[in-house]
């Protein structure tokens, strides 16, 4: 009897043919094998996806079955003025995307910034996290492993900083649900972003508390609580990565001059817009932080995915007494790093170097000028919106079509 599910049924599954792989696998010619092997599979032939100016060599580590690189346009904005305990002085700020009248935006935000002595920001905490979880036969177990945690935590350290040359387990947080205890393993991660460090030094202290503490019934490494790649309220209450404030204070002639706003109209739409922002259940009450972030990291080779927690914002404003206006942005889980990941490859390098950033000791400043580029943008688009030029300005710079 034949079926509707049957009946769609194909008669014979298509044969799956593997992308080649070469024993020297991060060379031209390999990269140059798989786009021929992509036009003869696909019938499709791609002009500029291999070309491109470094070594494929240079690219092992960052990426399997290398064809070529997604050329992504590159801006630059600024000089942003920035008074960091890190990040001090003017820097020009690389943005790599494809939508229109978004530098333009940022570097509207940061002249009206400069204008305004700058931004200020402070790096307030940095904490890496992985988060496993151990089941037992009941809560009491679970809560007798944790004052057990607790007492061993010196131990627990020494046995997880074996297996890192920069990270330091600061403290494990526990939550306790049912017959399970989540943990979360704090460290601190030097230049690097830390997911990988954290991993495998998380890993080798649950192999100890797995053969010092009898009646452990369940593990797993990463038990959902770190949320990576997420944004989640507990990261946005204790922190993940960096936890960076960038505040100023804008006086009310400089923003009808450059904004062509008043401050008083931008505070009532910045209370609307946090109105607007709980009914939509939105994470943070940012106009637009993700477009800073994503251009950045795309720019100096983070981890893109680590936009999804780094570009939850939190925004406070306030009108002063002598009229100006008080904005500040709390970016509670920024994830970058100087050091590792793609921040090497040669495109992403030069960005960072134009920042002096790359390398040890430059990952602070780099949160710091992130933050700082992020408050510039808030400022600017809300401001843009106010005085109705948003769309004006997209359909001026915003428009790529035929």
């Amino acid at each position: 009897m034949t079926t509707p599910a049957t009946a769609a049924r194909p008669a014979m599954r298509p044969l799956r043919r593997e992308v080649p792989r070469l024993d020297d696998d991060y060379t031209a010619a390999a990269a140059h094998r798989r786009l021929a092997f992509l036009a003869d599979a696909r019938g499709t032939r791609s002009e500029h996806l291999g070309h491109y100016s470094f070594d494929p060599a240079t690219a092992a580590g960052n990426i399997e079955n290398f064809v070529g690189a997604a050329q992504v346009p590159v801006g630059i904005a600024g000089p942003l003025l920035v008074d960091g305990e890190h990040a001090h002085g003017e820097f020009y700020v690389p943005l790599a995307t494809t939508e229109g009248a978004l530098v333009a935006s940022y570097n509207r935000g940061m002249k009206l910034l400069h204008a305004a002595d700058g931004v200020r920001t402070t790096v307030v905490a940095d904490l890496m996290q992985r988060a496993p979880v151990f089941g037992f036969g009941s809560a009491r177990e679970a809560r007798a492993f944790g004052d057990w945690l607790t007492a061993n935590f010196t131990e627990i350290k020494a046995e997880a900083e074996v297996a890192t040359h920069a990270g330091r387990l600061h403290d494990i947080e526990q939550y306790a649900a049912s017959r399970f205890l989540f943990l979360r393993f704090n460290f601190t991660t030097g230049d690097a972003s830390g997911q990988n460090l954290t991993g495998h030094a998380t890993l080798r202290a649950c192999a100890w508390i797995q053969a010092s503490y009898p009646g452990i019934q369940e593990f797993y490494l990463e038990g959902g609580l770190a949320t990576d790649k997420k944004s989640s309220q507990v990261n946005v209450l204790r922190t993940r990565g960096k936890r960076v404030v960038a505040e100023a204070i804008i006086p009310a002639a400089l923003i009808r001059q450059h904004m062509h706003a008043a401050p008083a109209d931008m505070s009532r739409a910045r209370g609307i817009s946090n109105l607007g922002g709980q009914l939509a259940g939105a994470a943070g009450n940012g106009n637009h932080a993700a477009n800073a972030v994503a251009a950045l990291f795309t720019a100096t080779g983070q981890d893109i995915a680590d936009v999804a927690e780094s570009s939850v914002a939190l925004v406070y404003t306030e009108i002063l007494d002598d009229g100006s206006y008080y904005y500040s942005v709390t970016l509670p889980s920024l994830i970058v790093a100087t050091y590792g990941g793609g921040t090497g490859l040669p495109t992403q390098r030069e960005c960072l170097e134009l920042l002096g950033c790359y390398g040890s000791g430059g990952v602070h400043k780099l949160a710091e000028i992130v933050a700082a580029t992020v408050l510039c943008g808030e400022v600017s688009l809300g401001a843009a919106v106010v005085a109705g030029d948003w769309v004006a300005a997209h359909e001026r710079l915003g428009r790529n079509r035929p």
